[in-house]
């Protein structure tokens, strides 16, 4: 299938035909998508942490997000989906590719989970005048066409005193030689292709685009693997991936 790019959209078409095509793997831990399977503890706890803090909730409660309306940019096969739902958050679930959006309903509805999943561009929510309290762009500002519309876009979908997750790889020598020298072709852990290292982009990068929209980092953490104890962990490094939560100024 060909996805359809609305008028305005930072939608890559190319980059959705690729995971379009991976889209049935989502859910197999071993397959294409296994770096993000390992990803995921480590993410969801600093999502976690993050909106408790700025929410004022505690995060060691069962449902910590309980009540929270989020937006889940790009969300593939609804990896971060499922485990924010199961913490109490009302999730709504887009993406371009018509595939992964298929599976993530599938895996839903297998798993129980109130989930709204929809095949449709966040540039369309916001000509819906939708808004949510929190909007996520995980593993996703590296692939869109126009980075800056696009982060204008997600800042349009967040209520007042909501907040913008962001997950990305940072342009640096060190993210080239693992994430596309290791990941890609030494290890195999993504199909080569997967990354175009001119498109990553930095903190300070960022964090230029958001300020214009009156938005900036409250907090900016790296993701570290441990090869030893192959696990992903939180940690102060950002040369390669990082996390940063964004809030209105």
């Amino acid at each position: 299938m060909t996805p359809t790019t609305p008028p305005h959209s930072s939608i890559d078409v190319s980059e959705i035909q690729r995971f379009s095509k991976i889209s049935s793997q989502w859910w197999d831990e071993n397959g294409p998508f296994k770096p993000l399977h390992q990803l995921n503890p480590a993410r969801i706890q600093y999502i976690r942490d993050c909106l408790a803090a700025h929410f004022q909730r505690n995060s060691k409660e069962s449902f910590p997000l309980k009540g929270l309306s989020i937006l889940d940019i790009g969300c593939g096969g609804g990896l971060v989906a499922e485990p924010l739902t199961r913490l109490g958050a009302q999730i709504t679930g887009i993406d371009a590719s018509k595939e992964a959006i298929e599976v993530a309903a599938a895996h839903a509805a297998l798993m129980e989970l109130p989930i709204d999943y929809q095949c449709i561009s966040a540039e369309e929510l916001v000509t819906q005048k939708k808004t949510y309290d929190v909007v996520l762009a995980l593993e996703i500002v590296e692939h869109v066409a126009d980075v800056p519309g696009f982060l204008s876009t997600c800042t349009e979908l967040i209520k007042p005193q909501g907040a913008l997750i962001l997950t990305t790889l940072n342009r640096t020598w060190k993210s080239y030689a693992f994430a596309i020298i290791g990941a890609e072709y030494i290890m195999r852990l993504l199909p080569v292709g997967t990354h175009d290292w001119n498109k990553f982009l930095s903190p300070a990068e960022l964090a230029s685009y958001l300020r214009p929209l009156g938005f900036s980092f409250m907090n900016l953490r790296g993701l570290s693997y441990n090869l030893f104890k192959n696990k992903w962990h939180i940690s102060s490094d950002l040369d390669v991936n990082y996390m940063g939560c964004a809030t209105k100024d």
